[in-house]
């Protein structure tokens, strides 16, 4: 029999209390290496306040969190992106004056000091890393233009691909189809499940339908803590999921707000 994976990260009973309010309340989850996590809920559930936890720009008021069997509970933000987490949030974070590519080479580069990288001969893997992810993000044809000139849905390609290059081992996306249409999302769906493998990916959306195309395993988080978790179908057919998320009670009554 194969061995189950080591978790690639663990968060262990991690509460967040901001001056007596609970934005999370004894919260444990955890990822394997390649996996893909979707974190669904309503407004203020502790969505958003999970990653910035995760990503060390919020400290647990209790609990731990492990990422490749390191406790990274303390750590700085930078140190943590070092070790191999990267997170895009839901606004774009491109560099404007920059053109794709010059993006994803800035982002590949091995030294972070990004200022300082094109004063310098880019060394040709990182050169060859950015191609491959240029071509994986299906914007060949726009490698020369200024990212502040991209349309909405590829300013959000181009920030996943950012975040890819940096080669961090978990990616956390919030929201990464904020803004898109239903092609877009479709396309955004399918750009995701291609990195799965190489990457872990938590994902943070309130789309149904971009989560059923994802089709992976879901926690739902209300008032900070965790709901329900397990497959799409499982979660539609939960009767307190469909209550407090997605609108809906057992007998299809609209749910009191």
């Amino acid at each position: 029999m194969n061995a189950i994976p080591a978790p690639i990260l663990m968060m262990e009973h991690v509460t967040v209390d901001f001056d007596g309010f609970k934005a999370l309340t004894d919260v444990s989850l955890s990822l394997t290496p390649g996996d893909l996590r979707i974190l669904i809920g309503p407004n203020g559930a502790g969505k958003s306040t999970l990653c910035d936890t995760i990503i060390g720009r919020v400290r647990p008021t209790a609990g731990r969190i492990m990422f490749k069997d390191q406790d990274i509970t303390s750590l700085a933000e930078q140190e943590i992106v070092r070790r191999g987490i990267c997170r895009k949030f839901q606004t774009p974070g491109v560099l404007p004056t920059l053109s794709v590519m010059e993006n994803l080479l800035v982002s590949a580069r091995k030294n972070r000091a990004w200022w300082r990288s094109f004063t310098t001969r880019t060394p040709a893997a990182e050169t060859a890393r950015a191609e491959e992810i240029l071509h994986q993000i299906g914007l060949e044809d726009r490698r020369d233009v200024v990212a502040a000139d991209l349309a909405h849905g590829e300013k959000q390609w181009l920030e996943i691909g950012m975040v890819v290059a940096t080669d961090a081992d978990l990616l956390l996306l919030d929201e990464p189809t904020a803004g898109m249409g239903p092609q877009d999302t479709q396309r955004t769906a399918a750009l995701i499940l291609k990195l799965l493998g190489r990457h872990a990916v938590l994902v943070i959306d309130h789309d149904m339908s971009f989560v059923e195309t994802l089709n992976g395993y879901v926690t739902v988080l209300h008032q900070g803590q965790i709901l329900k978790e397990g497959s799409v179908a499982e979660i539609r057919a939960d009767a307190q999921v469909r209550a407090v998320y997605l609108g809906r009670s057992d007998d299809d009554e609209p749910a009191d707000a």
